[in-house]
């Protein structure tokens, strides 16, 4: 009780900020790294890749400006923009990355529109799993977030929590569809596509 009671405490001020910017600090730095590793195999797309690597640092700079707000919803709408766009860039460089039979227009959810993102909503199911759990055993209640918590019944802390740890899923799906790992066989077309 104490734990979750410190929780909802956090979430209200200057420590739920704190905590909201170290954990998409961490994201964008893996996505910035991600972005950089990929430019070793493929120097065609250096320069590319480093201008995506580039605005994802200027946005983490700009998430790491917001550390000493009050509380996560004087600045959530700010912060959500910045993470938004440092994604957008990521995942341009993730599809511009991949053999062009595999390369997307962008995240895609219920339904995903391509193979990508749908074994990515996959791998990140899974994800949502393990973090809730592990959340649940450190006493943690996974209803109360920082950043995630307008929706009544959702696991905002789940979607808070995860964030530094997404590059776990996106790391083996860009490595399987790189490799040409994927194909047909393993997925099925859309019912109205």
């Amino acid at each position: 009780t104490k734990i979750r009671k410190r929780q909802l405490e956090a979430s209200l001020g200057g420590e739920g900020v704190r905590w909201t910017i170290r954990w998409l600090s961490a994201k964008l730095g893996n996505q910035l790294e991600m972005a950089r590793a990929l430019k070793k195999h493929r120097a065609r797309l250096g320069d590319f890749l480093e201008e995506k690597a580039a605005k994802i640092e200027n946005l983490r700079a700009s998430i790491g400006l917001l550390a000493e707000a009050e509380a996560v919803d004087a600045i959530a709408d700010t912060l959500r923009g910045l993470e938004g766009t440092a994604g957008r860039l990521y995942f341009e460089a993730l599809s511009k990355a991949l053999p062009e039979e595999h390369r997307f227009a962008g995240r895609s959810f219920r339904p995903a529109l391509d193979a990508f993102n749908a074994f990515l909503n996959y791998s990140y199911g899974v994800l949502y799993g393990r973090v809730e759990k592990s959340l649940m055993i450190a006493g943690l209640d996974p209803y109360v977030g920082f950043l995630h918590r307008d929706d009544y019944n959702q696991k905002s802390m789940v979607f808070d929590f995860i964030e530094p740890y997404r590059i776990y899923a996106e790391v083996p799906v860009f490595r399987l569809f790189s490799a040409k790992r994927v194909n047909q066989s393993h997925t099925a077309p859309l019912a109205n596509g």
